[in-house]
């Protein structure tokens, strides 16, 4: 991969505020996704572009990402274009990537007593 379509990229701990790293990455992590670093799965929670002005011109210069510490999620599904976490045949999932739902947020689904089959 060429060098200049690399990212340079700061992974801030959001809780901490420390960094975990700085990175160089060929993908544009958003809001969401799942990051590994040194072997430990994180998620984005923030992601801030920084410019920098060069022969007149604003340049993306590098991006900083906030995330948390988890654990990659077993239960993920594409609906309609985005990545849900938890089943999203039930009426409580949130049908959200970063929560599964307001009665059972840690999950998992399989197992949860609250399970409704939603109508739609």
């Amino acid at each position: 991969m060429e060098s200049n379509s690399l990212l340079p990229t700061e992974v801030i701990l959001s809780d901490t505020r420390s960094t975990l790293g700085h990175l160089y990455l060929d993908w544009n992590p958003q809001p969401g996704a799942y990051l590994e670093v040194e072997g430990q799965t994180y998620l984005v929670l923030e992601r801030k572009h920084r410019y920098l002005l060069k022969s007149g011109r604003y340049r993306l210069h590098k991006i900083t990402l906030c995330v948390q510490k988890t654990h990659s999620p077993v239960e993920k599904s594409l609906v309609d274009g985005h990545w849900v976490i938890g089943d999203p045949t039930c009426t409580y999932n949130a049908r959200s990537e970063l929560l599964r739902c307001a009665v059972n947020p840690s999950g998992p689904c399989d197992r949860c007593t609250h399970y409704q089959l939603s109508e739609s």
